[in-house]
């Protein structure tokens, strides 16, 4: 980055990520909406359904899981649930429109709020390795690096 301009690498590495954010902020937004349209419906019969058209045995251990879970989850839980998601929507969309338009405050909170998931990922890979987990924190490590080599040169172009 030279007097504040990101270099295209740079630039192509935050778009990339700024489009990663709005995808998941979207497919969240999605799972929001789903769980609205589940308000004021019968659960237990669309879970009855889903295990049936899943061809599972609703008598053995997982469907069984699942089944009692829909029986136990309160109308107010699905709101609670749908607002979460909602929100972290929003804070994906927004900051994918930061990074995107290049805005240092969304390097920073695209910066933080990836390095707090990767001290959980490596406490995931150690007690259960995986190659998909090695490649979640590999990639969140670099988003993580790109973020904070965009905010280290940012700050070296307004100091110079």
């Amino acid at each position: 980055m030279t007097s504040g301009i990101p270099s295209s690498s740079s630039r192509r590495a935050i778009r990339a990520i700024a489009f990663v954010e709005a995808f998941k902020g979207v497919v969240v937004l999605a799972a929001a909406t789903g769980l609205l349209a589940l308000i004021h419906k019968n659960l237990n019969d669309l879970a009855a359904q889903l295990v049936h058209y899943s061809h599972l045995n609703p008598a053995s251990k997982y469907p069984h899981i699942f089944l009692d879970a829909v029986a136990h989850l309160p109308q107010t839980r699905l709101l609670w649930l749908a607002a979460g998601a909602a929100a972290y929507a929003l804070v994906r969309l927004v900051e994918a429109y930061g990074l995107y338009r290049e805005r240092a405050w969304s390097e920073w909170l695209a910066a933080l709020s990836g390095s707090l998931y990767v001290p959980i990922e490596i406490a995931e890979l150690v007690r259960k390795p995986s190659l998909m987990g090695g490649i979640v924190l590999a990639v969140n490590v670099a988003v993580v690096a790109i973020m904070a080599h965009a905010l280290v040169q940012r700050r070296r172009a307004r100091s110079a």
